[in-house]
This record gives structure tokens, sequence and C-alpha cells, in this order.
């Protein structure tokens, strides 16, 4: 399938922000994903987000790893720096830009299969070393490449399309983030932009590791044996002609709710998720009650929504390891090589 791109053309009387871009110069190319797919709604609101927050486009970093939700870099920020790296990987990579210029913003995005089970290692460091990074993970709870496994965030109890039973505990990322040193740490959902748009907004203006886990429904999966939907049903009546895969068209599911309540969504499967959004009497500074909360409402449950935790005196990798404040593309040679003595100074030091 071909598709055209976006055109480059913009009426004269598109807003502007306070450095210049209409909220069109942070769009990217038309996305590939099944219609409906929440992972949309998270590229519409990092859209939002980075204009609202008046970003320089060529002053982002965006770095990926493998999955739905690592080909999003490429429907946001069209003009920005991009790196799509392999499976689990995306934060060293992402720490090792950072290091070497500290001057740009890294946005991390990743999905439930990619940081939860292959890249799990990778994301307890980048979190625990503080990388200054806003850390977005897709989170669908399957492997939608691969046609709808359960992923490391599904929970126990519940059923794939083919009626098969997960039985092993889920990995809860934002539990995992506040327990290995993460300073800012949110959940949302994606078919909320309202709630999502100003937690991606603080997080960007957060210096430390920021991390926002959001729920975002998977549309794909009619998939069963016995559907004349279905993957192999498809492609057993079209083998001659073609190869095709059908995917049934879905809305966006969208959602509105009143800080302080629980409420139910339903997805395109039939199944259901209890969001319970936090509200202002909620204090999100104390580590031990925010772990607390979390695990509270998971025995109910329910998927706490919000801002979960943050230190407000958070600092972030540079400060532990007190790099030069220059990036390094600006250093000159004697800059970059100090010389022998300098070596040796630091070889002691080791000993």
């Amino acid at each position: 399938m071909t598709y055209l791109p976006k055109p480059k053309f913009h009426h004269p009387s598109l807003a502007r922000n306070a450095v210049g871009y209409t909220r069109r110069d942070y769009e990217g190319k038309i996305s590939t994903l099944c219609a409906g797919c929440g992972h949309d709604s998270i590229s519409a609101a990092i859209i939002q987000a980075a204009w609202e927050s008046d970003i320089e486009p060529h002053r982002v970093a965006k770095l990926s790893g493998i999955g739905c939700s690592s080909k999003t870099p490429d429907y946001f920020l069209g003009n920005s720096h991009g790196f799509n790296s392999v499976h689990g990987r995306m934060p060293s990579v992402l720490t090792g830009a950072n290091l070497a210029n500290r001057d740009l913003l890294y946005l991390g995005v990743s999905g439930d299969g990619d940081s939860a089970s292959i890249g799990l290692g990778q994301f307890a460091h980048v979190m625990r070393r503080g990388v200054n990074m806003v850390y977005i993970v897709e989170n669908n709870g399957v492997y939608g490449l691969t046609k709808g496994q359960f992923s490391a965030t599904s929970d126990r109890g519940s059923k794939s399309k083919k009626g098969v039973v997960n039985n092993d505990m889920a990995i809860d990322l934002v539990t995992v983030a506040i327990s290995l040193g993460a300073t800012f740490v949110a959940r949302s959902f994606s078919g909320d932009k309202e709630h999502l748009v100003p937690l991606i907004c603080a997080a960007i203006r957060h210096r430390g590791a920021a991390i926002i886990d959001v729920i975002s429904p998977c549309v794909a999966f009619n998939n069963h044996d016995g559907s004349s939907k279905s993957y192999d049903y498809v492609r057993e009546h079209n083998e001659v002609l073609n190869r095709l895969d059908f995917m049934p068209l879905r809305e966006t599911i969208e959602s509105r709710q009143t800080p302080g309540t629980t409420q139910s969504i339903r997805l395109h499967d039939g199944g259901e998720v209890l969001l319970h959004k936090v509200d202002s009497t909620y204090d999100a500074t104390d580590k031990a009650a925010a772990l607390g909360a979390i695990a509270s409402h998971q025995q109910r449950g329910e998927i706490p929504t919000g801002l979960l935790y943050l230190d407000p005196a958070a600092s972030d990798l540079h400060d532990s390891l007190n790099t030069v404040a220059q990036p390094f593309n600006t250093l000159n040679a004697r800059e970059l090589s100090p010389g022998a003595g300098s070596l040796k100074k630091i070889n002691d030091g080791l000993r």
C-alpha cells in the first residue's frame, strides 16, 4: 500500500507558539498503524505537548527500540533527530547520546514488550542512573508485531483472543521505576488527551528520569479460529491473487474522567480496564505512600493514573558524573585529550 506524504503547505492563519512554529511543524509521516490504535493518540498528545512547550523541533532527539510502539516516532516531530535501535536497547543508546550532548531534549519511546521483557535490565539502569529523559511506554499488554502473545505487563488471569489464560505475574513498570530511583513517574490513558498532554509537558520540564506509562488499547487481534476476518482465513482464501491482512476499522477510544474517580474503559475486544485518576489530595512526593497507593489499587483490580511520584530535589546523571557542561562536539582536541598527567591522576585514583 502506498501512502501519499502530508502536504507541506501551511495556512497563514495557523496559530504559532512562542518560538514561531505551528502545530503542524511538530507532525511526522502518516501513520501505518491499525485504525483506532491507542499509539496514534499518544503521538497526537506528544505533538500537542511539544507545541505547547515551545520546543524547537531540531532540539529534540527521539529514540526507540522494536515493536509497534517503536514505529511511532516516525509519526511525530519529523524535523527532529531520530534513532531506531534494536529490541530493548533504546536506553543505553539514549544514555550515550545524552552524555555526549546534554543540550538536546531526549525522548525515549518504547512498548511493554520492549521495556518490560528483553529490555527490562536496560530500563532498570536508565531509571536508577537518573538519565535526563522523557521515557514514554506505550503499554498494550501484548506483542503486537507477532500477533498478540502476552507481554510481561499482561495481568495474571487475562485471556488472549484464543482463550489462553496468562498464568504469570504482571510487571508493573511504574512501581519498578519508583523503586529504582526514577524522579518523575506517571501513568495515563491514551484516550484521555486532556490528562496525558499536561503530564508530557511536565515530564519535558523535569530534570532527571521521567517515565509515563500510557495504557494504549490494541485493536488488531480479531484473529481467533473460526473468524472469517482472521489472518489465516483471509490468506487461505486469497492465495491465488494476493496476501491480504484485514483489519476492521475501529474508532479511537476516548475518555474524560473526573479526578478522584474510577472509570471502566471498554476495549475493542470486549474486555475492560478500571482506571482510577488520582486527585489533588494525593501526595506525589511521598515515595512510600505512592508505592502503597499503587499496590492498594492493584488489589482492587484498578490502574491508578496521574502523577504518581515526583522527587522535588531530582538531579541527573551529569551531576553524578560531574561531566563538562559543553557538548562533546564543541570541545577542541586539547580539551578532549588533557594529556598524560591527567590520565595518570585518574589511574592513580583507581588504585
